[in-house]
């Protein structure tokens, strides 16, 4: 009898059973540490994932005080959705096949490119390719440096830090050459080091970031894209691109952006 009470309790409020899914807001996952796209500062929150999921929470119906945000590491991602942790994800989320076979995406609602950044006024690294004898700084774990290795820069030295924040220290006290990882992710650093720090501006690779949800939510899905598509006709989209980017005159690969939102993703 206990157990039939309780699961009766459960259909009337998830709540009363443990989950932390509060009634008339919407939860949703963003990096807390990477300026330029999700960033938390004195109890707020900005960046431009900040910024879209905003926007995409307002066409959904809610107001800002009816968002949670949720730290979401990068090897927590998939878990988060699948557990109902969180109701969507902005968090540098790049679309890919093998995290399509665990969550869904709705998007892309921006396309990243890998770049460098160096110290400004360095005029020896202008690409990948000069990266040969230098050396360059990405996070530990992350295929950025690699990607450098393997198909321009096989005498290149790496240093391994565990968050760009000490990389772009490590720069701009000449420990290393450059850093390399996602062009937003760059400028964003770039924007907060007060002009000394800067972008090479050649992106090497492409990067779709999506907006993660459950898996097979298509009506989300669609709903999210309508709002993507929303912002980026209205302009807002580009406003808040250059307000978290603002000083370092960053430009995204025109060929990809402002993204078309695809459906079934």
């Amino acid at each position: 009898m206990l157990a039939a009470l309780c699961a009766l309790a459960c259909v009337f409020s998830l709540a009363a059973c443990g989950s932390d899914k509060e009634e008339g807001k919407i939860r949703i996952g963003i990096k807390f540490d990477q300026p330029g796209l999700g960033f938390k500062k004195a109890g707020t929150y900005v960046g431009f994932d900040v910024d879209v999921a905003q926007y995409i929470a307002g066409k959904l119906g809610y107001e800002e005080d009816q968002i949670i945000w949720k730290e979401a590491p990068s090897k927590q991602r998939e878990a988060m959705l699948q557990n109902g942790d969180v109701d969507m994800i902005l968090a540098s989320y790049s679309i890919t096949d093998e995290r399509e076979k665990a969550v869904s995406f709705a998007g892309p609602y921006f396309v990243a490119g890998q770049d460098l950044m160096v110290r400004k006024g360095e005029t020896a690294i202008k690409g990948p390719q000069d990266l040969n004898g230098k050396r360059l700084c990405s996070v530990t774990g992350s295929t950025s440096a690699v990607t450098v290795k393997k198909r321009f820069a096989s005498e290149v030295q790496l240093m391994e830090q565990p968050g760009y924040a000490e990389c772009a220290t490590a720069l701009f006290s000449g420990i290393v050459d450059a850093v390399t990882t996602d062009d937003i992710i760059l400028a964003g650093l770039a924007a907060q080091s007060r002009g000394r720090l800067s972008l090479v501006g050649r992106p090497f690779t492409q990067e779709r970031y999506g907006v993660g949800i459950k898996k097979g939510d298509k009506e989300l899905a669609r709903r999210i894209n309508d709002a993507i598509n929303d912002m980026e006709s209205n302009g807002s989209w580009q406003r808040a691109l250059e307000q978290n980017t603002r000083g370092v005159h960053f430009k995204p690969d025109a060929r990809y952006n402002p993204p078309v939102p695809k459906e079934g993703e």
